[in-house]
């Protein structure tokens, strides 16, 4: 493969507005055009996620159960294997802004519904964003309500 102007610039896209790509994906972005491109990213609703069940069945260990660290699997999981990678990255960037941890209160299940919020309302309006975090039982934890 030569790289040309428009795998550059695309990958360069892939880079900023995600955490990385496989060369699928890359092809996929390229065939669509820079256009097609940035309204497939500022629109991943209109693009179908992960399956979660899928990971469920490959890692039954990864829900379920109390703790932190199948709470990081999933997160992760859903982190790495997301077509939808510009909202995952601002779900990421709303959850270091308003910060909570799983260290105060131990229940990764609130923390794990925090990024669901997040990745539902991180890149709609702000005034329903700070609602919904007003309401999310794992910042009313952290605040100490």
């Amino acid at each position: 493969m030569t790289i040309t102007a428009e795998y550059a610039l695309m990958s360069h896209l892939l880079r900023r507005a995600g955490l990385g790509f496989s060369y699928d994906e890359l092809q996929e972005y390229v065939e669509l055009g820079y256009e097609g491109a940035v309204e497939k990213l500022l629109n991943p609703k209109s693009y179908p996620n992960f399956d979660y069940y899928d990971f469920i069945r490959r890692h039954p260990q990864g829900d379920g159960q109390v703790g932190a660290l199948p709470a990081q699997m999933t997160y992760f999981y859903h982190l790495l294997n997301s077509k939808r990678p510009l909202e995952e990255k601002m779900a990421l960037f709303w959850h270091q802004v308003f910060a909570t941890g799983i260290s105060k209160g131990n229940d990764p299940h609130s923390m794990l519904s925090q990024m669901d919020m997040f990745r539902e309302e991180g890149m709609g309006n702000y005034r329903t964003l700070l609602i919904k975090l007003a309401q999310d039982p794992a910042m009313i934890f952290w605040l100490d309500n």
